[in-house]
């Protein structure tokens, strides 16, 4: 940030209002944009920040359909949910509004109409895909088809869930309706467009030249996005949910949400400075150039926010632009990627139901592991590790240490330190810099490196009073431990401050435990903040240990729910062709028992059966390696087709025959077998 600014509007994304927050959201959006909300305001910055719910779109008529609900009945059920677990979570908004207030459908249909007035849309007639049974046109979302690529019969018009392909629906195969399965026909319709390839001169320019301190990932995919030549972009869409098309003929059709929801943060602005009248105008934080505007977003939504909101921004002539878009990348769960359509999720409102009082330890595991420039993964076990072997083991540990050694040794008031020695003034040098390297830190949003140092000065603390002994200590030279103690205390003290942004429940509580008044940026690097004589409060443990129950439940929650997703999508294959009983009559199944089984080398999912037949012993190669050890089998009787052709490997390896197996609904293979033991080489029929 090489410009110095008055103040700063800092927006989150807007969530949309069809469901729960989950980590995935907090990891990658909300959770930074707390922490730099906060550390600017301890800094006595001049900020606002702004949040509100998505509530137009596809997604939330979706929901309403499937519920059997009017879409109003939704965006009020979860709007009302997001806001009370963003409160109960401690994200620090100025307001959190919704895009269906009339607040925003006002200034949103005004942003609209000036920009049409003023000639800055291109109206075109496309066709389009419309069901001609419901009588509507569909969304990329409610489209679906055989993906042309790995020919996945249920991908969506925007995007193949199975292959990861980015489509469009005109490249579906035998595209039809979502919810209802109709088939699908093209009708012409009109709409109008934002021509971002005329923005492109000076959009290659603001980013590509002027913001290179952008993050790597945002600044290379803005530029993919340029390098591929822009093209111009739908602004209305055929939809009957969302706000309506402010032009005479555009009945049925309303503001693409992608239009419609950025500007939520200019009228929940509004909104916020007419509760807030001490805030001075809503334009001030919009269209002050002394104003610097921060976007906090996932990588999804880059493109909205580094080049389509911009290009709105600047054809409407009168507002600031971003100064920097800090987005993430997405954070993975156990390995796997979060899907809320699959329930496969660490649920916000759940986890504070679940895990009460832990907003601090969740809000310090997803910092530690924040997607700042690559994907990353959140676990139950290193959740964890972290609270119990950092934020208990040295964080509270030394805190509690501290306080308690004050209250037993002093009844709570603050001792006076007298001569230091050498380790004395190494430990309170490592202070010095401190407030300088997270100042660094924050402003590059490099908030993962932050919260790191912030716990660094806790093992620094920890280290000190662990090497000082102070309990050995009293009995020999009680004048050396009030030093202790009392740089102890003033390190507890900065700890307070340091953790602030990023962990404001226990600082709270430590600054209470401390009788700390005030608490300031300013003052991190102090270690004169707790006069002597001063009376603490009350000590008490700031974090406690996580048990391993409360780890394996949640885990069970997410293993139930990926249990279920394979049920509720495994499909039973249809009835092959029906066969004549004379051609099913040359099978001949028979009865084998297993004599030997060893692994293939080389052909990781082959066993070698050396099988008795009733005649003879022959050799079958069977590909369930996979899930089952040699060891499991001898001795078992299986059942195989004995008249099959035999078949070489390129190992020079002969099956002679094949055993039969099922593949279940979760992709695993159980090789059959009789119910009791039978003869072998007796016939199936």
């Amino acid at each position: 940030m090489n410009k110095k600014f008055k103040r700063t509007t800092i927006t989150s994304a807007l969530p949309y209002a069809n469901g729960p927050i989950h980590i995935g959201h907090l990891a990658g959006v909300y959770v930074p944009a707390d922490i730099y909300a906060r550390y600017l305001r301890l800094k006595g910055e001049d900020i606002v920040f702004i949040g509100g719910s998505d509530e137009h779109g596809v997604p939330v008529t979706i929901r309403a359909r499937k519920e059997g609900i009017t879409t109003q009945e939704v965006v009020d059920r979860y709007h009302e949910l997001i806001k009370d677990s963003f409160e109960r979570f401690g994200i620090s908004f100025d307001i959190y509004s919704r895009t269906t207030s009339k607040t925003h459908h006002k200034v949103a249909s005004d942003f609209f109409r000036k920009l049409y007035d003023e000639g800055k849309f291109v109206e075109q007639v496309t066709e389009q895909f419309y069901d001609e049974q419901t009588q509507h046109f569909l969304t990329d979302r409610n489209i679906k088809g055989e993906c042309p690529r790995c020919h996945n019969t249920d991908a969506y018009g925007d995007q193949c869930e199975k292959c990861g392909a980015t489509l469009s629906p005109e490249e579906l195969i035998n595209p039809y309706n979502a919810e209802t399965g109709n088939p699908l026909v093209k009708r012409e319709t009109k709409h109008w467009y934002l021509p971002l390839d005329k923005a492109q001169p000076w959009l290659e320019q603001w980013i590509l030249n002027d913001h290179k301190e952008w993050r790597p990932n945002v600044y290379g995919q803005c530029k993919s996005w340029l390098d591929g030549g822009l093209k111009p972009r739908a602004v209305t869409r055929d939809l009957e949910w969302g706000i309506p098309v402010p032009v005479e003929g555009a009945e049925g059709k309303v503001l693409y949400v992608w239009f419609d929801a950025p500007i939520g943060y200019i009228s929940n602005t509004v909104e916020l400075c007419e509760q807030r009248p001490e805030l001075g105008s809503w334009e001030k934080w919009w269209k002050d150039p002394e104003t610097r505007l921060v976007h906090f977003i996932g990588k999804d939504n880059i493109v909205f926010h580094c080049i389509v909101f911009p290009t709105m921004l600047k054809e409407h002539g009168d507002y600031i632009l971003p100064d920097n878009v800090p987005a993430n990348e997405f954070l993975n769960l156990e390995g796997n990627k979060i899907s809320t359509s699959k329930n496969y999720a660490v649920w916000l409102n759940e986890y504070l139901d679940e895990l009460p009082g832990r907003q601090d330890e969740l809000r310090y595991v997803l910092t530690a592991n924040a997607p700042e420039t690559k994907d990353n993964d959140f676990t139950w076990a290193d959740f964890q590790a972290r609270c119990n072997n950092e934020l208990v083991a040295v964080y509270g540990n030394f805190v509690n240490r501290a306080l308690q050694l004050t209250q037993k040794y002093y009844e709570g008031l603050v001792p006076e330190r007298s001569e230091l020695t050498d380790f004395d003034r190494e430990t309170l040098a490592e202070f010095d810099g401190i407030k300088a390297k997270l100042e660094t830190l924050l402003d590059n949003f490099k908030f993962r490196d932050a919260q790191k140092e912030a716990m660094n000065l806790a093992r620094i603390g920890n280290k000190y009073i662990a090497d000082s002994e102070p309990w050995k200590v009293i009995k020999t030279d009680p004048e050396r431990v009030k030093t202790i103690i009392n740089i102890s205390l003033q390190l507890t003290a900065n700890l307070a401050i340091a953790f602030e942004p990023f962990l404001p429940f226990s600082s709270k509580r430590l600054r209470e435990m401390l009788n700390m008044e005030s608490f300031r940026w300013e003052q991190l690097g102090n270690t004169d903040l707790l006069a002597p004589g001063k009376q603490l409060g009350s000590p008490s443990l700031l974090f406690s240990k996580v048990e391993d129950s409360v780890i394996e439940a949640q885990t069970k929650k997410l293993e139930d729910a990926l249990k279920a997703n394979m049920e509720a999508e495994y499909k039973v294959e249809p009835v092959k062709e029906t066969i004549a009983f004379d051609d099913f009559q040359k099978l001949d199944i028979r009865v084998g028992t297993v004599l030997e089984c060893e692994r293939v080398p080389k052909m990781k999912k082959l066993l070698k059966f050396l099988i008795d037949d009733g005649m003879q012993k022959r050799t079958i190669v069977s590909g369930i390696a996979e899930w089952y050890e040699p060891e499991q089998l001898k001795g078992k009787q299986v059942l195989f087709v004995a008249n099959l052709a035999p078949r070489e490997f390129k190992n020079g390896l002969v099956s002679e025959g094949m055993i039969l197996s099922a593949t279940n609904w979760d992709g695993s293979v159980v090789t059959t077998t009789t119910l009791s033991d039978v003869k072998p080489g007796s016939q199936i029929s």
